[in-house]
């Protein structure tokens, strides 16, 4: 359990690092931040994801003993990979094109996508084999060196590049100080196996083709939103979807750091069918988790907003984040409870189908959606597609016949759900502030808690009691 906290800890760092960056750029070299930002996350998705997402599929402390071949294939493709993109962003920087970004932006946007495609693959590893505290020292180090040169920089200089090489040399930093922690003496790069490659980028490219889709979406709403209404636009916009996007993913990723792993040990163990039946036991947790939270964020938006947004944030902030919530719950479904049903099984070629319908269906609502003096249409597009393309997902699942969860599970969820927003809705009326905040976050938390308590929703009861050693009562 140590690496949940862990991960929380360091979802709660990069929330703050987010802000305090925002609001010492202000918005528009926070524009120019964040937009080199997705463009770092979409070469990182292209060239170097699949061997995290291989590491986490099929890396363990069983295949490090038995199959040392696989770490070292994954290593030298990691730095293959690597050296190559550092050199195309070299030759493009001499090449001396012009782009929404500057060719320096850019040049460090390829760096921030290698240093943190190196950092993720290392957490997965280190994950794989439930080192916990190796984990918590790598995020810790990682932080401390952020909130050092990431928020340093932008707060001594108010620039967008100082603030990307500070992202960059932190990640590359912590890796640094946790390096012999996750050194495989076993795995001589002279084992590394073409066949092992394919094998693993045949499992991963329909996850990375997928994501790929996804993260153009956004990347080309926000050059939209640049064309049309400028960087400060594209800051105020970005900043609204990137604190959501972490807010839920902070409740999906710290469950699914453990039990995905957990349903591949099953696999490793126990075969498929057992897998199985732990994933449909992750997808009730998942949604008895994320349900909750996207609702209550969606109260809590306007107090959020007033203590920890930076003022020249506010109104933009909350008008965005409210218009997105809908589609960055199903983003959230989608990779924390859905998508590990295909991956577990190896069957990951539906996911690039439901990312294909998100894109037809962004393109499809900008082109009907009415002009609007601000992003609004292009954040009501951006969510509308994610709908979409959770609806179809859940439709190629229910063709491949999934262990599904219990239907008992998800009914107390949504019951419990339900009673916490009206617990909460005449708060809603409070003025937003700092009490406001925390009466709504205790109330709702205290009547869903109490849910889950009474009614072992999806077993959290059971969990919760394991771990304190204790004899659970009957279930209701």
């Amino acid at each position: 359990m140590k690496v949940l906290a862990a991960f929380l800890v360091n979802t709660i760092f990069n929330f703050m690092i987010g802000l305090l960056v925002a609001k010492f750029l202000g918005p528009e070299q926070f524009g120019r931040f964040a937009l080199a930002l997705s463009v770092a996350a979409f070469i990182q998705n292209i060239a170097i994801d699949w061997i995290r997402l291989a590491a986490v599929r099929f890396y363990s402390q069983r295949s490090r003993e038995t199959k040392p071949e696989l770490r070292a294939t994954l290593d030298v493709a990691a730095a293959i990979t690597s050296t190559v993109l550092a050199m195309g962003a070299i030759l493009f920087i001499l090449s001396g094109i012009e782009l929404v970004l500057t060719p320096a932006l850019l040049g460090l946007a390829v760096a921030v996508s290698i240093a943190n495609g190196l950092f993720d693959y290392r957490t997965a590893l280190i994950r794989a084999r439930f080192l916990d505290g190796v984990y918590a020292r790598l995020v810790m180090t990682k932080n401390c060196l952020a909130i050092i040169l990431t928020v340093g920089g932008a707060l001594l200089t108010g620039s967008a590049m100082f603030a990307l090489a500070g992202a960059c040399l932190s990640m590359a930093g912590s890796l640094f100080f946790v390096r012999a922690a996750v050194s495989d003496r076993q795995s001589h790069p002279s084992l590394a196996s073409l066949d092992l490659a394919l094998e693993s980028a045949k499992y991963s490219l329909p996850i990375i083709a997928a994501n790929i889709l996804y993260l153009a979406i956004a990347l080309v709403n926000r050059a939209l939103v640049t064309q049309h209404f400028g960087f400060a636009e594209t800051g105020q916009y970005s900043l609204a979807y990137d604190l959501g996007t972490r807010l839920i993913a902070a409740f999906g990723s710290a469950l699914d750091v453990l039990l995905f792993q957990i349903a591949v040990r099953a696999y490793d163990q126990h075969g498929q069918e057992r897998a199985l039946d732990q994933i449909s036991r992750n997808m009730s947790i998942v949604i008895a988790v994320l349900l909750p939270a996207a609702v209550g964020l969606w109260f809590i938006v306007p107090s959020l907003e007033q203590v920890l947004v930076p003022e020249l944030y506010r109104g933009p902030f909350g008008h965005y984040l409210k218009l997105q919530l809908p589609g960055l719950l199903c983003f959230g479904l989608m990779n924390f409870a859905i998508n590990p049903v295909f991956q577990i099984v190896k069957m990951t070629r539906p996911l690039i189908t439901a990312a294909v319908t998100a894109c037809v269906a962004n393109g499809v609502l900008l082109l009907t959606l009415p002009d609007t003096s601000d992003a609004y249409n292009y954040a009501l597009a951006q969510a509308g597609s994610l709908i979409v393309a959770m609806i179809s997902l859940l439709i190629f699942a229910a063709v491949h016949s999934p262990r599904w969860p219990r239907a008992r599970d998800l009914c107390l969820s949504l019951l419990g759900v339900i009673c916490m927003a009206l617990a909460l809705w005449p708060l809603h009326y409070w003025p937003a502030g700092l009490e406001t905040l925390g009466a709504q976050l205790l109330l709702g938390s205290l009547v869903y808690s109490l849910f889950v308590l009474i009614f072992d929703i999806a077993g959290l009861r059971s969990l919760v009691l394991k771990r304190l050693q204790l004899s659970p009562p009957s279930v209701l």
